[in-house]
């Protein structure tokens, strides 16, 4: 009799199907030769440290460190486990052969490995090694079983990263948790755990100990297009003062105009941290949720395995692409233009150098009717998998150089000429965004433009996300934005694709961090905890990295277990003398770091602001903080209301837009630049909740009582009203378009010696210069 071992009941399920082993049996299927049983993932554990030597039991500094010199397994101690490892035994003693349908990966195959070592079974092994459920590769996986001995070094490197988290967990545990641990207070610490805490911790103190610095922009708006000053930022105020006092008083001019076609190609397909970063930033799911949803849609049989760390696929896919393509029938429209020639053969998609175990995450064909979480997961799997096959987007990148006063500015742009592969994620319902594109300029053209000088602050980093976190960790807290570049770090990233989010969710149920909407926080312990560890390389991601690349290098069979399980014993052996030579005991519990929870609570309550603000036009949402402005969170919607932050070329702080929200104006501000000159004024709400610049009036001697001059009307548009700056009038609604401007010469030109009355100017402005 032939047994096949799976990680899972309904994983058995499935083979015991395509198998033909029908009969359910209590613990695993029977029929056509074949019993198909199963575990409930780890049905077996390394040994506990008095499992070695009783003594071992006691929490005490003089038990450290504890170096087995043999590592053994057990069965889990639980009843329903045991029955099922007793059902297991019995059937490998009948057993001719066994098959191990393990998950295709290192935790699957150490898994199987121990049952197997535990059952002491002696017999003939092969590995099944497939990458999805459905019937065609399960079919094609037992028609090309393998020898379980080609997978020994997968075992080998499971089981020593096993024993590398005992060692490390087992000792410094309760090394710090006696040395520096108060009242009933464990201080976990992980060989991957701590390192990640590390990161978010140094982040936020990065945040708290940042002092932002002044530095000024010097721009221009020519034509409705921002050029910024060329040599980039002043630190000092008085050296671009001089220039922007230069440019005002000259002309605008284009200088040169390049155009460089380009080619921008399709995003990656996904491996596991790249599906739940984009799950974390697009749907806020967190590692976890994305982890479970990917798992769910593997066992529907809708998506190859999803605990992968490639990007990539093998050659041998590429002849099965146009099928899977034709069973998509839900994506009929986007996959019908790639039916109809051949598949392009990209090398950014099909590469075997880059693909070990698994290949990237990919639909199967199969399609099902799935809850909304799990159709939004599944549906960017799909289209990443279908826009690969496009034709690359086409653009023209264009820069273009000015000069006011020999002053350079430079404004860069980028129209799309040919989408592309951008056509599989066009929402038609979403608006077109053309914030890049420029209008067509020409070499030597010269005219007025709007010059500003804004002072401006460094920002300091922002706190860690799920998304940013998982990013990090993968290139071991290098900040790697190319996705090519990130590729080549993951060799040395912390932690597996599939256990990231497990340590993630660990730091939570520790209380060492917390979430503050998206963002990862720290608690009082986590802060404290770090900060006790001394030893740096305990807390070193570049040295866990390290450690990661040691157990691939043992996988491929570059390195040796045995070399690591040593090292890592030195390291324990030196952790400990090191430890408990400290003279310091921090006495740390999350009891006493709670008031200081509460008082950051209090703090954040305090410190909510404008984001805690309804918006004021749907009354539906509260506000987001974008790039460049405020706006209602419910802009998805539909709501376009928004605060930006620079309005007619004045910074305006939250706390006057929390003013104008709550009172309906804000106080009289200073130097807003309208196409008249500089301007005083009061910012209001139009009926449309756009904003709406009221000017300062100075008359001072008018008094309170007497009727104010009723505004003019602009001539021009009809809409807006005569606003008086430095130079000119102008329209109020200059922001919206209105261009209307008499400048002061042409006024006086035309009073020629009258005395300039506001009835006589408002009546040359009314003819319409």
């Amino acid at each position: 009799m032939k047994v096949c071992i799976a990680e899972k009941p309904s994983v058995a399920r499935e083979i015991a199907s395509v198998l033909g082993a029908n009969t359910k049996q209590d613990g695993y299927y029977l029929g056509n030769g074949y019993a198909v049983t199963y575990t409930f993932g780890h049905l077996c554990t390394l040994k506990e440290p008095n499992d070695y030597k009783p003594h071992w039991k006691s929490w005490d500094l003089n038990n450290l460190p504890m170096l087995p010199e043999k590592f053994e397994t057990k069965v889990v101690a639980n009843s329903g486990i045991q029955k099922q490892f007793k059902i297991i035994k019995e059937l490998f003693d009948k057993a001719t052969l066994v098959i191990n349908c393990g998950d295709a990966g290192q935790e699957g195959e150490l898994i199987q490995r121990w049952v197997l070592h535990q059952a002491n079974y002696k017999g003939p092994v092969q590995r099944l090694w497939i990458s999805s459920l459905t019937t065609e590769a399960i079919q094609e996986g037992f028609n090309h079983l393998k020898p379980s001995s080609q997978y020994d070094n997968l075992y080998y490197a499971g089981f020593s990263r096993a024993i590398g988290d005992w060692l490390l967990g087992m000792n410094a545990t309760r090394l710090y948790t006696v040395k520096h641990g108060g009242y009933k207070q464990v201080l976990s610490i992980g060989r991957v755990q701590t390192p990640t805490l590390a990161m978010v911790v140094e982040r936020f103190i990065a945040i708290q100990n940042f002092k932002p610095q002044p530095y000024w922009e010097l721009q221009t708006l020519y034509r409705d297009t921002l050029f910024s000053y060329e040599e980039g930022r002043f630190l000092k105020k008085e050296d671009g003062e001089v220039l922007a006092q230069k440019v005002q008083e000259s002309e605008f001019e284009i200088v040169s105009i390049e155009e460089k076609k380009g080619n921008e190609y399709a995003p990656k397909l996904f491996d596991l941290t790249g599906l739940q970063v984009y799950c974390n930033t697009k749907f806020g799911f967190s590692a976890e949720e994305t982890l479970k949803i990917a798992q769910t849609l593997y066992e529907q049989k809708v998506i190859t395995y999803p605990r992968v760390d490639t990007s990539f696929l093998p050659m041998d896919i590429y002849p099965k692409v146009p099928g899977i393509l034709q069973k998509l029938s839900h994506y009929a429209t986007l996959t019908e233009p790639l039916c109809n020639k051949k598949i392009k053969k990209s090398p950014r998609v099909f590469n075997d150098k880059k693909v070990t175990d698994h290949h990237a995450i990919i639909p199967t064909g199969i399609q099902s009717n799935l809850p909304y979480n799990q159709q939004q997961v599944y549906n960017i799997i799909t289209k990443r998998f279908i826009a690969v096959f496009y034709e690359d987007c086409t653009v023209a990148n264009t820069t273009v150089l000015g000069k006011a006063a020999e002053v350079p500015f430079k404004a860069t742009g980028k129209v799309i000429l040919k989408k592309g592969w951008r056509l599989v994620f066009e929402d038609p319902n979403a608006k077109e965004k053309e914030t890049d594109i420029m209008p067509l300029f020409v070499q030597g053209e010269k005219g007025p433009h709007q010059p500003s000088f804004l002072e401006k602050e460094t920002k300091a980093p922002n706190q860690f996300t799920e998304a940013t976190l998982l990013r990090a960790m993968e290139t071991a807290g290098k900040q790697v934005e190319d996705e090519d570049l990130r590729e080549l770090m993951k060799e040395n990233g912390i932690g597996r694709p599939s256990t990231r989010a497990n340590i993630i969710e660990t730091l939570f149920k520790r209380q060492y961090i917390v979430r503050n909407k998206k963002q990862l926080l720290p608690t009082p312990t986590g802060i404290q905890l770090i900060a006790i560890i001394q030893n740096e390389n305990i807390k070193s991601a570049a040295l866990t990295g390290i450690w990661e690349k040691q157990l691939k290098d043992i996988e491929k069979g570059r390195y040796t277990a045995s070399a690591f399980i040593h090292n890592m014993k030195r390291m324990v052996d030196a952790l400990v003398y090191e430890v408990r030579s400290e003279t310091v005991h921090a006495n740390l519990s999350h009891t006493a770091a709670q008031p200081k929870q509460i008082a950051s609570n209090t703090t954040k309550k305090k410190t909510e602001g404008l984001l805690s603000e309804m918006c004021p036009k749907c009354q539906k949402a509260t506000l987001l903080k974008g790039k460049t402005a405020y706006g209602c969170g419910n802009y998805k919607l539909g709501c376009q209301f928004v605060l930006p932050f620079v309005f007619a070329n004045k910074k305006i702080s939250e706390n006057q837009y929390l003013r104008l929200l709550q009172k309906g104006t804000t106080v009289n501000l200073k130097d807003f630049k309208t196409s008249t000159g500089t301007t005083e004024g009061l910012l209001r709400f139009d009926a449309s909740f756009n904003l709406k610049l009221e000017p300062k009036n100075t008359n001072k001697n008018t008094p309170k009582a007497a009727t104010a001059t009723p505004a003019l009307p602009c001539p021009k548009c009809n809409k807006g009203s005569i606003l008086k700056g430095k130079m000119a009038y102008g329209c109020s609604e200059y922001q919206l378009g209105c261009d209307f401007k008499v400048p002061f010469d042409v006024l006086r030109a035309k009073l020629k010696n009258q005395t300039p009355t506001k009835e006589r100017v408002h009546a040359l402005l009314k003819e319409g210069f």
